[in-house]
């Protein structure tokens, strides 16, 4: 499986998949469109967005009677520093 920035990965971990709801909520989504994206499953999916909601990573907007997840700006900064480390990791897997 290739993410994002085109390397390939094994096995996703806490991180990476905290990033990548956080990616997919950037212009809001709904619970279901973040459950297929991120290839998550309902319970895992249910304990990520509980923990991004209460870390303010998260929030939730009520739109037309439906929960819409968006990224806020506490998790844009993760997703900065997620990335920065990310590629510094990479950098040092091509000593």
């Amino acid at each position: 499986m290739l993410n994002e920035m085109g390397n390939e990965r094994k096995r996703r971990d806490r991180l990476y998949i905290l990033a990548e709801i956080l990616n997919i909520a950037k212009g809001g989504s709904l619970k279901t469109q973040i459950m297929y994206r991120a290839n998550l499953s309902f319970a895992q999916l249910n304990e990520y967005l509980n923990f991004l909601t209460k870390m303010e990573f998260l929030e939730i907007q009520n739109e037309n009677r439906k929960n819409n997840y968006v990224t806020t700006c506490k998790g844009d900064r993760y997703l900065e520093k997620y990335t920065d480390l990310a590629n510094l990791l990479d950098e040092d897997e091509g000593d």
